[in-house]
Formats: C-alpha cells, sequence, structure tokens
C-alpha cells in the first residue's frame, strides 16, 4: 500500500486545469528531497531529440506529455487496479540535456537513470526521441543484458546513418546488443511496417535471434496471440518495455516526427500494453510525440494513456 503523500491531485479537489502541471498530478521530487527515498516507481522526462533525422519535435513531447496527463485519473477502468495505491509514485523531473552535443546527452542521461537504480527507484520515461532509450539501458542493465518488449513501426537496429553515424534515433537497439545491454534472443519488436532503405536492420536481428513480429502477422494473428509470443520470448527474467508512439497508425497518433501508415488503432495501443501482466519489468518508456505536429494534443493524450498502461503492467507482478 502507497503512502497518501504520494496519491495524486484528485479532479474533485481542484480541476484539471488548475495548478502546477507534473506528470498524472503526482508530487515533483527532486533527489535531494527527504521523501526521495521512498519512491518506488519515478517519472521523469527526458526532453531530448538530437537523435533525429526527419522532422525535430520530440524535445517538446514532455512538457505537452505532463500537461496532457491531468486528465489521467486513479483506478484503470478495465481491471480495477488502483496504481498510485499499489506504490509510491513521483514525478522526478526532467534530465536537462545538451542539445548541442549527443555523447554528453547520453552521458547525463546514463548518470540521472544510474542515481534512480542505485535507490531502487523504477523509472517511467517520456522522451525525447528513441536514441533515449540507450542511455537509460546503459543505466539499468548494469547487471547483466536485459529482455525487451519493443513496440514501434521502425526496428531501429541500423548500423549507422550518413556514412558513419553511429548514434541516432535509427540505431539505439543495434549499439544496445552489442554493447551488452540487450539479449537479443530475449527482444520481440512489434508493429514493424513501412518502405524501407533495405534489409539491414532485418538481417541484424535474423542473425542475432531477435524476434520481428511485422504489422500483416500482427493483424493477422490478433493481439492477444503475438502478445502472448511476446511473454513467452522475454521469459521471466528482467526487462524493458519501449513505445514508439508512431507504432499506432497516424490516424489515431498525428503528432510524431516518422509517421508510417497501417498501423493499430488507439485501443489496440492500450491493448497491447495490458497483456505485458506479469513480466519483470525494470523500466519503460514512451518517446518520439511530437508536439508541433500534434495540433489536437490527440497524440499526447494518448501517449500518456500508454504510460498510465505501462504503469499498470510494471506493478501487476
Amino acid at each position: 500500500m502507497s503512502d497518501p503523500f504520494f496519491h495524486p491531485v484528485s479532479g474533485f479537489d481542484l480541476p484539471r486545469f488548475a495548478g502546477v502541471p507534473t506528470f498524472m498530478r503526482l508530487p515533483h521530487l527532486t533527489s535531494d528531497h527527504p521523501r526521495f527515498k521512498d519512491v518506488q516507481i519515478g517519472l521523469v522526462g527526458v526532453p531530448w531529440d538530437s537523435g533525429t533525422t526527419n522532422r525535430p519535435g520530440p524535445r517538446h513531447g514532455p512538457r505537452q506529455l505532463r500537461d496532457a496527463s491531468t486528465m489521467i485519473r486513479a483506478q484503470h477502468a478495465a481491471n480495477g487496479m488502483r496504481p498510485f495505491e499499489a506504490a509510491n509514485c513521483a514525478d522526478l523531473g526532467d534530465v536537462g540535456p545538451n542539445p548541442a552535443d549527443i555523447p554528453d546527452s547520453m552521458a547525463r542521461i546514463t548518470a540521472f537513470y544510474t542515481q534512480l537504480r542505485q535507490a531502487g527507484i523504477r523509472p517511467l520515461t517520456a522522451g525525447g526521441d528513441h536514441l533515449t532509450s540507450l542511455p537509460v539501458l546503459r543505466a539499468l542493465a548494469k547487471d547483466g543484458p536485459l529482455g525487451m518488449v519493443h513496440f514501434d513501426s521502425h526496428t531501429d537496429l541500423f548500423h549507422s546513418y550518413f556514412g558513419g553515424t553511429m548514434y541516432t534515433h535509427g540505431t539505439p537497439f543495434r549499439r544496445a546488443v552489442e554493447e551488452g545491454l540487450l539479449d537479443p534472443k530475449r527482444v520481440i519488436q512489434i508493429g514493424i511496417r513501412g518502405t524501407m532503405y533495405d534489409s539491414e536492420d532485418r538481417d541484424f536481428a535474423a542473425a542475432n535471434g531477435i524476434r520481428i513480429v511485422p504489422i500483416e502477422e500482427f493483424f493477422a494473428r490478433g493481439v492477444a496471440e503475438v502478445m502472448e509470443e511476446a511473454r513467452a520470448t522475454v521469459g521471466s527474467a528482467p526487462c524493458y518495455v519501449s513505445y514508439d508512439i508512431d507504432f499506432v497508425d497516424p490516424t489515431f497518433a498525428p503528432g510524431t516526427g516518422t509517421p508510417e501508415v497501417g498501423g493499430p488503432n488507439s485501443y489496440q495501443a492500450l491493448q497491447v500494453c495490458r497483456e505485458l501482466e506479469g513480466l519483470d519489468i525494470v523500466g519503460a518508456d514512451l518517446v518520439e510525440v511530437s508536439p508541433p505536429f500534434d495540433q489536437s494534443g490527440g497524440t499526447a493524450f494518448l501517449g500518456v494513456s500508454i504510460m498510465f498502461e505501462l504503469l499498470c503492467a510494471m506493478l501487476a507482478k
């Protein structure tokens, strides 16, 4: 049972359009706060998109996601879970990046998440572009490689861009496998689609045992069957969940830098998270929400709804 100090502000007590927005209206704590040591799940923003190779904007994602998250309430509608009563959750603020220096930003992110790991806090991250996942994994996989369930329309397994640039939002999981942060045989990528440069990323996956579920197979088999395989692939050992909002069809999530048509709808976007129950999730992220392309704010609200689902999945075990 969580401490009432960590419960979010209710819309019955303060209108949702009022007050300073934090993730899901939770208390905002920094590492020098006396209650920091009591946090079990930390929601963190990483406002950084220096790995973007086409349309920038995810650096503004955490701020918009925080604002949209004031509409998140205390109880899950389908399973009745009340996550804020199951664990001490808090908004731990943003990792301050260096927008002019990718290696420095990654070092800052890794240092921040190392502090969380040492404090026993499991992170739920709002990005940021997908390169964000790499420095987070560098902190969380100190004790050995993790499994991963990855929802995306792209594999992010490319070797490099532009003749040798190794760190972009299209390369984080190639680096993570090379660095021993992920066990490729316990990685499954779901929803992959769109036109391709070539098959280099998929060839790497096949050679290393990474399971790719293309969108055609996802729709042919259905959510329940695909996610049963995902749970079997990851197994009972610690794992990470990475969720790119462009997994969702752009009809429902237009506010992203690299949209791909022919994807899941917004209900299926939530449904796949509910099928993560039982996994040992040591951290999760929701990345690539780009406010400049999200004029209605609908992408951000879907994004924080997914974050709530991920939070519940992290606590279900």
